[in-house]
């Protein structure tokens, strides 16, 4: 313990500027964090150097008794002064030399970049192609009105898609719609209402976009997923023309090598319907694990619009024509990629996404 005293006749006297060059000394000697703490607890601490002082206050007389404690308290705030500094200045030094070992010559490790999701891939490069066809695309709401969603494309109300089991109505009726409940858009058919309300023919566009059905997940189904809608509308549109616009498209998508097929189907807002096919990519038709041994995959379903959907929108009896089409997307991207699980689409998983 620090000597810095006297006694007296029997009573204890600091020398306090002795005790003071001491410590200032000390202190600036010191090197390392632990050294700094040990100084503090030598002077500061329980039984250090001012506690010492403190407890020999009693042995002084009532003269000496007020100067000594002055003194002591003098002596304790420029020790804590001294010891702050000096922890200030350990630190710098600490900054300066960790920054001093940095081997700037090692190679950096490289954040993760990420890249479009392999569905916005299909969705885009699907867009692109109508787009250098003539088209523009366009947008709708995913949350749509019983009335577009349904009656304007001519699906009747006793129609098993309008029953609850198989849309995602929601609770709170529209207002605008005579109280009939929104819902969330089970196709991207909506857009098409949406559109020949808004514009006059001639039009073409496509829509893309979101769509939701209550539908048990599994390999091949999803309660979301994603369809892609085209429409063109204008005097005189005939089958055939909807017939060459499809088989440009799949070519520029799936290639020159590809055959085309329509076959005959329904949908209660195109009137004919077909279904198209394109003929197996993978083993050019001959029969694979792909195409089920068919030699065919189905794509999109297609067909002329039908009156009653112009009738819907407002046009003119017979003024126009047109033609419509809808494919999803999922099913496109898995038939182009080899996918057997739409789940791997909406699993996050890394080891899948960056394969694309």
């Amino acid at each position: 313990m620090f000597r810095a005293r006297t006694v007296v006749r029997g009573v204890m006297n600091w020398n306090f500027e002795e005790i003071q060059e001491t410590v200032c000394k000390e202190v600036a000697g010191v090197l390392a964090d632990q050294e700094l703490e040990a100084l503090r607890v030598k002077y500061l601490g329980r039984k250090g150097l001012i506690q010492e002082i403190y407890a020999s206050l009693p042995t002084l007389s009532n003269d000496q008794k007020p100067l000594v404690g002055k003194k002591a308290n003098e002596l304790r705030n420029e020790i804590t002064q001294l010891i702050d500094d000096r922890k200030i200045i350990l630190k710098e030094k600490q900054k300066k030399s960790s920054h001093k070992s940095i081997d700037v010559t090692i190679p950096g490790v490289s954040s993760t970049i990420g890249h479009t999701h392999i569905l916005t891939q299909t969705i885009n490069e699907i867009c692109l192609a109508f787009e250098n066809l003539g088209f523009v695309v366009a947008d709708g709401p995913e949350i749509e009105t019983e009335f577009n969603n349904f009656t304007a494309l001519n699906i009747p109300i006793d129609h098993p898609s309008r029953d609850a089991f198989d849309t995602f109505y929601l609770e709170e009726p529209d207002p605008n719609n005579k109280g009939r409940y929104l819902l969330l858009r089970s196709h991207t058919s909506p857009g098409q209402i949406r559109i020949m309300k808004d514009m006059t023919p001639p039009l073409a566009v496509i829509i893309p976009g979101k769509v939701y059905r209550p539908d048990a997940v599994d390999a091949s189904h999803s309660f979301m997923f994603h369809q892609i809608e085209g429409l063109l509308v204008d005097k005189d549109v005939k089958f055939s023309d909807l017939k060459g616009l499809l088989t440009a498209f799949c070519k520029r998508l799936f290639g020159e090598k590809i055959k085309m097929r329509f076959r005959p189907h329904f949908f209660p807002f195109t009137e004919p319907s077909a279904e198209v096919d394109i003929s197996c990519y993978i083993c050019d038709g001959k029969g694979c694990s792909v195409c089920g041994r068919k030699g065919w995959l189905e794509i999109m379903g297609c067909g002329m619009v039908h009156p009653k959907v112009f009738e819907a929108c407002g046009y003119p009896k017979g003024k126009y024509t047109g033609l419509a089409f809808g494919l999803g997307v999922e099913r496109i991207t898995m038939l182009k990629y080899g996918i057997n699980d739409i789940r791997l689409f909406f699993e996050n998983d890394q080891r899948f996404l960056n394969q694309f």
